[in-house]
């Protein structure tokens, strides 16, 4: 097939990573400068963490599907290269956009860098400064080879300056998941979906926890949920489990803790507009997520973050993310004051403003033209 237009890629593997896609799509065809085709790398394959998005969001099935799977870090990612590499060689795109922090974003970008096709990436710049995360390994590597970085916040534009990164590839476009957010608020208001558990506004608080530092350790696990349970006293709880946590929690014989708590409700991996309708009506959320500190500094909820460090430093400046890590007593503290009222309330956050997958569409168009014809690759590997 011959295309008239600039062919770019738009590369998706997790959930966060479609949450952000989808804004993008819908700009860049709006634009209608490009020739656009989504590459699903299959590293988020269960139904409730993809399809149902998919169908949410309106993003269209997948042109290109790798099939990836699960595995161990270095294995899924090096399967996400080997198998994008051999897509790239058969049909070539003008560039290959890349979002957030996940193996998939990294695996993409070396592909196609390796074969001198430029690539952009989305939520560029942010930095947790703890290299223990996998998710950091994979934002520096993919802003070192990125061609053209579209930073969401100002710490980003900084940290990137400090990295030597050049000015000229760097662009503040703001925060593509708040342009998600702020479409999809009204039909998740809508919902109501707090009565669906049937809980009362306010007088609820959302659970959701996956990172590698508070599931991957029983003890850590099983203090985490006995927190909870204690909590719950004050304040009924849902509390989403991620597939991994799960399976987490169920091989370390915890399942009990939560199933016997009579004031926490637990739940699967929720749909977007779910999960936000909840979000939006809670009490207090504790997270481990990352996109769900932007969300809740946007809808103005308490958001205690339940790690030591974030990549995104303006949502506990400017938003209602307080960092409690495995300090208990603290979150005890802050629960109390979310409970009682006494949070501070988010400030606007520059750019966050439901039009940042517009400057990106423009930003896209600009480059590629810029670039004109892909680099072309080398003729034989050294």
């Amino acid at each position: 097939m011959t295309h008239s237009r600039p062919v770019l890629h738009l590369v998706a593997g997790a959930r966060p990573n479609f949450i952000k896609l989808s804004p993008v799509h819908a700009a860049l065809l709006a634009a209608g400068q490009v020739d656009l085709q989504i590459v699903h790398t299959g590293q988020h394959y269960d139904t409730s963490m993809n399809q149902v998005l998919f169908d949410e969001l309106g993003i269209p099935l997948p042109d290109i599907h790798l099939d990836v799977g699960s595995g161990p870090h270095g294995a899924q990612t090096g399967r996400i290269l080997e198998r994008y590499e051999a897509c790239l060689m058969s049909a070539r795109p003008q560039g290959v956009v890349v979002f957030g922090d996940v193996n998939s974003t990294i695996g993409c970008a070396l592909a196609a860098v390796k074969l001198g096709i430029p690539v952009a990436h989305v939520e560029a710049g942010l930095r947790s400064s703890d290299r223990r995360m996998p998710e950091e390994i994979n934002r520096l590597l993919t802003d070192a080879i990125a061609d053209l970085c579209l930073v969401t916040e100002a710490s980003g534009v900084d940290n990137l300056a400090r990295e030597g990164v050049p000015a000229e590839r760097v662009r503040l476009v703001g925060n593509v998941m708040i342009d998600t957010l702020l479409r999809e608020l009204p039909a998740a208001t809508q919902l109501r979906a707090f009565e669906t558990f049937g809980l009362l506004e306010k007088q609820y608080g959302l659970v959701t926890v996956h990172r590698r530092s508070n599931v991957d350790d029983p003890d850590t696990l099983r203090e985490l949920l006995e927190l909870l349970v204690d909590v719950s006293v004050e304040l009924r709880l849902v509390v989403s489990l991620h597939p991994r946590t799960r399976a987490v929690v169920e091989r370390a014989g915890l399942s009990g803790l939560l199933e016997t708590a009579d004031r926490i409700q637990v739940a699967g991996p929720l749909p977007y507009r779910t999960n936000l309708s909840l979000m939006a009506n809670a009490c207090v959320v504790l997270t481990d997520s990352g996109g769900m500190q932007d969300e809740t500094s946007v809808l103005d909820v308490p958001c205690l973050t339940l790690r030591e460090n974030t990549e995104r430093p303006i949502t506990v400046q400017r938003g209602t993310s307080r960092l409690v890590g495995k300090d208990w007593s603290l979150l005890r503290t802050s629960f109390r004051e979310a409970l009682e009222g006494r949070w501070p309330a988010a400030q606007p956050i520059e750019l966050w403003d439901g039009r940042a997958s517009e400057r990106i569409a423009h930003e896209l168009a600009e480059w590629l033209a810029a670039h004109g014809q892909a680099r072309q690759p080398q003729t034989a590997p050294h």
